[in-house]
């Protein structure tokens, strides 16, 4: 029976970008179409023809890193199964059209119902990114402002210090100097 508390907001947390797509691990879909990992894997070898790698894919190590970096950041709980035992298995991201695709692989109520909301969730990130366009692009250059001043402010630093290290070498003592309207101070070392 499907899981009427499956929320849009559950599945969306599960939603990753890898290699610059938006993605779903296969332990998390097994999860949610209420089968085990390795018979939601079987399914998928068996139809291969199906989920060509536009469709999914399978993790490097350097992207399972990542992805548990992702996870911990997000505080999700789907941590847990990339840990221990399991982490041995690289696991399989499917992009959008892969999670429909599992549908038709995985025949169950359950799995028409959680694909509906597996879509759900991928429209609503989709309209999110949109809605959302024009202040990620105004990040990224407050972002790219903040880089260049940085790099400005390095070579600022870098002047003064060279500055101060030409001061010290020289050592310039005044006997004399001068200041505004002529004025003249007796003795002023530096």
């Amino acid at each position: 029976m499907p899981d009427n508390s499956l929320q849009t907001t559950n599945i969306e947390n599960k939603i990753l970008v890898i290699r610059g797509q938006q993605v779903m691990l296969d332990r998390d879909l097994a999860e949610l179409y209420g089968v085990e990992t390795k018979r939601l894997n079987e399914q998928v070898r068996r139809n291969t023809e199906r989920f060509p790698e536009e469709f999914m894919f399978q993790l490097t190590r350097n992207e399972l890193e990542s992805v548990k970096s992702q996870i911990a950041t997000l505080k999700n709980d789907s941590n847990e199964s990339l840990r221990g035992k399991h982490s041995k298995y690289l696991p399989y991201a499917f992009t959008e059209q892969g999670c429909a695709m599992l549908s038709s692989v995985i025949r169950s109520e359950t799995a028409i119902q959680v694909s509906i909301k597996i879509m759900d969730a991928f429209v609503a990130m989709r309209h999110f990114l949109q809605n959302n366009a024009q202040i990620f692009a105004e990040l990224k250059s407050v972002r790219h402002h903040q880089i260049e001043t940085d790099v400005q402010l390095n070579e600022t630093n870098r002047r003064i210090d060279e500055l101060f290290d030409r001061i010290d070498k020289y050592a310039i003592d005044d006997t004399q100097g001068i200041f505004f309207q002529g004025q003249i101070c007796p003795t002023m070392v530096v």
